[in-house]
């Protein structure tokens, strides 16, 4: 997992999802201490998505990334934390998905 280190790559966006090329970039919402680990709905220009993980020390994001690294077949270190690494709000940049979950199609 790769974290930004210029803010200057987050994009505003008119949905939750945007693609550069073979990137795709999506805003999401996070909710840490979550019962299991799931993709939820879409909530105005976010993607809910629960972990089970505590947010502590980023550990929630951690977590965030290497299940969205399974539900994409990517690998973890395909995954780039735009801003949000301590937030809840947050924008990553997944490098060639492999496979996409239902709420994009």
């Amino acid at each position: 997992m790769r974290v930004a280190k210029n803010k200057s790559k987050a994009l505003e966006m008119d949905t939750f999802f945007q693609w550069e090329g073979d990137v795709l970039v999506v805003n999401i919402l996070g909710s840490p201490a979550a019962a299991r680990d799931a993709i939820g709905k879409v909530k105005g220009h976010q993607l809910c998505i629960s972990v089970t993980a505590v947010p502590a020390r980023g550990r929630a994001t951690d977590h965030m990334v290497k299940f969205l690294a399974n539900e994409f077949n990517v690998k973890i270190s395909d995954i780039e934390v735009v801003y949000g690494r301590y937030n809840v709000n947050k924008q990553l940049r997944i490098k060639a998905p492999k496979k996409l979950p239902r709420v994009f199609r």
